[in-house]
């Protein structure tokens, strides 16, 4: 039973050192080119990916039901079936304030 983590050595997004004891030349350019892309890495997060959908009509919601007429034995009840098909997700959102990236490896505050 294996972890979920990714078997491939990588960096901190928000380190200054790379990580690991590769020694292949191969390994260690593949390492400095991700360096240099990472190094002007935000702890900040702006953005997220919204859970919210459209429907057919431009409504925004979480989920989205409709109420269905049922006869049974001769009597009638509603029940409301969920609205799965046709549903267009928002994507992504600027967030009102910016939240600390997960990954972020430094203690803010030491209880």
């Amino acid at each position: 039973m294996g972890g979920s983590g990714s078997k491939a050595k990588g960096v901190w997004p928000f380190s200054g050192s790379g990580a690991g004891g590769d020694s292949s030349s191969e390994g260690n350019e593949q390492s400095l080119a991700r360096l240099k892309g990472s190094r002007n890495a935000t702890p900040f997060v702006f953005t997220r990916r919204s859970s919210l959908y459209y429907d057919e009509d431009g409504d925004l919601a979480h989920e989205f039901y409709e109420e269905t007429v049922v006869t049974k034995n001769g009597r009638k009840k509603s029940k409301l079936k969920r609205i799965q098909k046709n549903l267009i997700p928002q994507g992504i959102v600027k967030l009102d304030h910016p939240c600390i990236h997960v990954d972020f490896p430094i203690i803010l505050c030491e209880v």
